[in-house]
């Protein structure tokens, strides 16, 4: 019995706890607030729009063939887990002129999952320039108006990322040319903001009922 408890106290309980407190942060913790009141699309598109949409902006650029791949990681990783989510999009912002190209993109997706949360923002090149340089981070597009990095936008327009991350320190945006990091980090921090906005609807539903 004495053996039975040391193996406990010295394996099964440092276990417990770090689930525990790793679930306190998914569940109570809040994604920082990096970057306010980012570019609305409606400036850009009419039909498209940041306010009251939890939204994943990504530039794919003018060269789509080149993003298929982070675009099929983006989807298989994030998108068909959070798609079902009211509210939730996935914006990609294109160069005018790829009109096809994203055709046959959004064709190819179709066949891995539904494609109606997918939408994609055509724009020129002052217009792509100014959505990128409002969300005021350390990162920048290439030649083509691309970045394989895309951001969590909250339904204010606010980015939110995180502010202590271990290997970046300020995280503006996830790489998505990297599987391991869509998994072990951008997938906890859309978590994070679905619970938030799930939270606060509870308490809004309770105060209504009172």
């Amino acid at each position: 019995m004495k053996k039975t408890f040391v193996l406990i106290v010295l394996f099964i309980f440092p276990i417990v706890a770090y689930l525990f407190f790793a679930s306190g942060v998914n569940n109570f913790g809040k994604l920082p607030v990096l970057t306010e009141q980012v570019n609305e699309l409606e400036d850009v598109d009419d039909n498209l729009s940041l306010q009251n949409k939890i939204t994943i902006l990504g530039f794919l650029g003018s060269d789509v063939e080149q993003r298929k791949g982070n675009a099929f990681n983006l989807n298989q990783k994030i998108y068909k887990r959070f798609h079902e989510f009211n509210d939730f999009q996935m914006v990609m912002v294109v160069p005018k002129g790829t009109e096809n190209s994203v055709m046959e993109l959004k064709f190819e997706l179709g066949n891995l999952s539904p494609v109606n949360k997918w939408k994609f923002l055509f724009a020129d090149s002052s217009e792509i320039k100014s959505l990128f340089a409002s969300l005021k981070t350390n990162l920048q597009l290439d030649e083509n108006l691309g970045t394989p990095y895309v951001f969590i936008i909250d339904k204010d327009r606010n980015l939110r990322g995180r502010d202590d991350d271990i290997e970046d320190g300020v995280k503006y945006g996830f790489d998505t040319t990297s599987v391991a990091e869509l998994n072990n980090k951008m997938e906890d921090d859309v978590k994070i903001i679905l619970a938030e906005y799930r939270l606060a609807l509870k308490k809004n539903n309770a105060n209504r009922s009172k």
